[in-house]
């Protein structure tokens, strides 16, 4: 065992951490596309 794993800084669950960056990813690809439609049946 390394240094590093001994004294590890962050012991949050890396499933909820992948989660919230699908979730951030997942609604600014939605609100483009709400953004796009909402242009195309205005304009």
């Amino acid at each position: 065992m390394n240094q590093f794993e001994k004294n590890v800084q962050y012991k949050g669950n890396d499933a909820i951490d992948s989660g919230i960056g699908f979730g951030v990813s997942f609604a600014f690809f939605a609100i483009m596309f709400i953004i796009a439609t909402v242009i195309k049946l205005v304009g």
